[in-house]
């Protein structure tokens, strides 16, 4: 399977159809689901798995990584592939991870390289998430929830996911 996780919104912006492109391209060659926010258009042609949309806001990495991993666990899904944003990536990592634990399953969390060949195209100006138009503005938030603990992360991530 196939995680795809937005970076910004919404579908149209350049970062949202690099994560697809990598993500369909991936699915296509493992005929494998691909598990993708909204603001990810995988388009037609492969099956696609969304999470629920809560109330308008875009849900949270933590949440999209608890669900894909629950999905993954329903269908005896062994591998899940990441399409993410370079700048997102260790944070999906780090969430997806943590979903696998306490899960308690056997999952392998693998990155589609193709990652790499977009370094500078992330960061989108028409974004409708001030967060993800720039470096700077990104880096402003990211650092906090990186150095955060995981302990006050996930206590954070759930009160935007309600």
């Amino acid at each position: 399977m196939v995680v795809a996780f937005a970076f910004g919104a919404p579908s149209s912006i350049g970062s949202n159809r690099c994560i697809a492109l990598i993500a369909r391209r991936k699915a296509e060659k493992l005929s494998a689901t691909v598990y993708a926010q909204l603001d990810v258009g995988i388009g037609s042609g492969l099956t696609v798995e969304h999470p629920d949309r809560i109330s308008g806001t875009p849900p949270s990495t933590l949440l999209i990584a608890r669900k894909a991993v629950q999905w993954a666990k329903r269908k005896g899904v062994r591998e899940l592939w990441v399409s993410a944003a370079s700048p997102h990536l260790w944070r999906c990592l780090r969430d997806l991870k943590y979903a696998i634990r306490q899960e308690k399953v056997q999952i392998e969390v693998c990155v589609c390289a193709e990652i790499e060949r977009y370094p500078e195209e992330w960061y989108c100006p028409d974004s409708e998430q001030r967060r993800t138009r720039s470096r700077k503005q990104w880096w402003r938030r990211e650092i906090v929830l990186r150095l955060m603990p995981m302990c006050l992360y996930k206590i954070i991530a759930s009160w935007q996911d309600n």
